[in-house]
């Protein structure tokens, strides 16, 4: 059962939790035990992705940096790649009009892959780890 589908299920056993228990002391078990549960989804995704990074197929260790240098050159191809060739063509007198890839639908997946290299970066400045 993947990790989407158990998050669906306990929120909607949450609501109805919710709806029958009645004593602050109730709730606040109740978000405790929910809260736990979610850390340990999340321990559980952090073990599958070490697998996944120590082993020695580029099928499975390889796809996070795929992502990432299929990102780089969208963001390359529209920045660089793009204008240097409509400059270049313009110039020697065949100009051609290229369409900018849309980077709407990579920009979230760039942005968190980004994020989560500086979260580390922090945590190694900081002495948190090695």
């Amino acid at each position: 059962m993947g990790p989407l589908l158990i998050g669906g299920i306990l929120e909607s056993v949450g609501k109805i939790a919710g709806d029958l228990i009645t004593t602050d002391k109730e709730r606040a078990e109740l978000a405790f035990r929910a809260q736990e549960l979610d850390q340990k989804l999340d321990l559980a995704q952090i073990e599958v992705n070490k697998v996944e990074a120590a082993s020695a197929s580029v099928w499975v260790a390889g796809w996070r940096p795929g992502i990432g240098w299929v990102c780089v050159s969208a963001c390359a191809w529209n920045w660089v790649g793009l204008p240097l060739s409509s400059f270049l063509l313009a110039a020697a007198g065949h100009p051609v009009n290229f369409t900018p890839a849309d980077l709407s639908e990579m920009w979230p997946l760039l942005l968190g892959m980004l994020g989560i290299g500086g979260m580390r970066t922090f945590e190694k400045v900081k002495g948190v780890t090695k």
